[in-house]
């Protein structure tokens, strides 16, 4: 597979997985137009939702992150040494939740959860 085919399956992935919220997005939606959120059980739940709903946006910026850096190694001529490929690694910010512009309000105080990477 050449790099910038991958390129191209990373940020279709991030598109699939951004096109899956739609769907649940509506559905929380639905939940605080009816009211329900009054319920303690439900508030509960949809607060358990927005938080998967976060990891989902930690993984799709990750998968637009690495497919820049599979577009920057296919620019690089095959002589190229392991320390221009180690500067274009460190040069990314895969771990989006400890950066606040990117990851909304996850980045805001602990919230327990396992880290995922």
């Amino acid at each position: 597979m050449s790099l910038q085919k991958l390129a191209r399956e990373l940020d279709e992935t991030a598109r699939q997985t951004a096109s899956m919220l739609e769907g649940i997005t509506e559905a929380l939606e639905l939940l605080a137009e009816k009211g329900l959120g009054k319920d303690p059980t439900v508030n509960e739940a949809v607060q358990l939702i927005i938080t998967a709903l976060q990891g989902q946006d930690r993984i799709e910026q990750r998968c637009h992150n690495m497919a820049l850096a599979v577009r920057q190694f296919a620019l690089l001529p095959p002589t190229a040494p392991d320390s221009v490929y180690d500067e274009i690694w460190a040069s990314l910010t895969l771990d989006e939740l400890r950066v606040p512009a990117l990851s909304g309000i996850a980045a805001h105080g602990a919230h327990g959860d396992a880290e995922l990477f």
